[in-house]
């Protein structure tokens, strides 16, 4: 019985499981990338630019999904299968459909009917075998469980087909092509017959079969005037950019040099190579790709960015803060660039730089304060200058960000103890120590 029930029970916690075990990955050009390619869909969908985001994830399946809020997650494998920037914001455009029609908070009312088949299945296939028919009550449970099942996949059928057409409206309406969502949806389409998923039962999928989606999208997004229109040719390079980046950073360097051989003496072949033969333990042939992609382009932001993260791992600090500073001024101070050149600055052990790492840490703090790393950085360089409170409302920061409520507690009070009481950072390490205090309340509760 409990193995019927917890099939269910995995079923219905579907939309929020992608999420847990896979690492974010943060990149300013291709967060960029995201924002500028996105942005056009998400004003179609009646949302502020401001509040949505598009994340990146390190798997290397083929998917994207949302699980609350307004984030779109985006898998790396989906990046490295898809062959434009078009294919992803047909993708995009998908999941913002989820989220402009409510799908994760309806969820739950969606699931409730089928529950509820679930649950009444177990209460009569118990009582049948209370007494005494053992194999009548295995039956009902067996037919309860796969009759929930049933109930819930159709409703996840009917919001994905749902997710599709609401898409397709937002990509007319930003009069962006949808020949990018019908291509990845043949492409998805072409794995599913690869893997023999083509004979597979219909009905009993999470989402239509892509070929059926295919046929559905297809004249809607055949009538859009934007169908024929030419891909951006902007979004397109940093596209193959972003995308040669990723499979240096995240692929097997072996892999990266089958795609990129050294013969490939192209802006996305330098790229792809850079970080490929760094992590792979070849510091001067990493160099030498970094050189030429400054070459080639000497004012471009990123690629100084890469120079200077890749001198400063491979234990160069000192070297990695001309291109660092020059790629953060470049960029009007990203946030995730400005973290790399704070982090070079502390790594010289020089304590001539440590005000210039405090300067421009708090300004990538400031910009962004959902960084781990960004606040660890602030709260060493607080230390090493002095400033214990400083230093422990950082700590506090980072760890209410990693779900370390304790320390984030722990730190935040002894933050308080130090700073002047009712100054904004005093009132700051209060917040985190009420709402971390709360948390950790309602875990005890739940134990009892």
């Amino acid at each position: 019985m409990k193995r019927y029930f917890a099939i269910f029970a995995a079923l219905i916690l579907a939309w929020a499981q992608p999420a847990l075990a896979q690492s974010i990955l943060r990149d300013a050009e291709t967060e960029a990338l995201f924002r500028d390619m996105s942005r056009p869909m998400i004003l179609a969908a009646g949302l502020s630019p401001r509040n949505v985001q598009v994340v990146l994830i390190n798997d290397d399946s083929i998917n994207a999904f949302v699980v609350g809020g307004q984030t779109v997650y985006v898998h790396s494998g989906l990046i490295q299968a898809a062959d434009t920037a078009n294919q992803v914001q047909g993708v995009i455009a998908h999941e913002l459909g989820h989220i402009a029609d409510g799908h994760v908070v309806l969820a739950d009312a969606g699931y409730r009917p089928a529950m509820g088949i679930s649950l009444l299945s177990l209460v009569l296939g118990i009582a049948a075998m209370a007494a005494g028919a053992g194999d009548a009550g295995a039956g009902i449970l067996a037919a309860g469980q796969q009759a929930a099942m049933g109930k819930a996949l159709a409703f996840t059928r009917v919001q994905e087909a749902t997710a599709d057409a609401t898409g397709a409206k937002f990509l007319r309406e930003a009069g962006i092509s949808g020949k990018g969502m019908i291509e990845f949806f043949k492409k998805l389409a072409n794995e599913e017959y690869r893997y023999g998923l083509q004979n597979i039962d219909p009905y009993a999928q999470t989402h239509p079969l892509s070929n059926e989606r295919v046929n559905t999208l297809n004249a809607d997004l055949r009538a859009s005037p934007a169908w024929n229109k030419p891909l951006d040719p902007e979004l397109e390079e940093r596209f193959k950019r972003v995308k040669a980046k990723l499979e240096g950073y995240v692929a097997p360097y072996a892999r990266t040099l089958v795609d990129y051989p050294e013969s490939d003496q192209s802006i996305y072949g330098h790229y792809a190579r850079a970080y490929a033969w760094h992590k792979a333990g070849y510091p001067d042939k990493a160099d030498a790709e970094t050189r030429a992609l400054i070459r080639a382009r000497p004012d471009d932001p990123y690629f100084l960015e890469i120079r200077g993260q890749i001198l400063l791992e491979a234990g160069h600090p000192a070297e990695a803060i001309a291109p660092l500073k020059e790629a953060s001024e470049l960029t009007r101070y990203d946030p995730l660039i400005v973290t790399t050149y704070g982090h070079a600055l502390i790594a010289t052990e020089d304590k001539a730089n440590y005000a210039e790492a405090e300067r421009v840490l708090k300004i990538a703090v400031n910009k962004d304060d959902d960084n781990p790393f960004a606040w660890y950085q602030l709260g060493t360089v607080y230390e090493l200058r002095g400033n214990n409170a400083g230093a422990m409302l950082a700590t506090a920061e980072r760890a209410s960000l990693t779900g370390d409520t304790r320390t984030a507690v722990s730190s935040a009070r002894a933050a308080m103890a130090q700073l002047p009481a009712n100054s904004p950072d005093w009132v700051r390490a209060q917040d985190i120590v009420m709402t971390g205090q709360n948390e950790l309340d309602d875990k005890k509760h739940d134990r009892k």
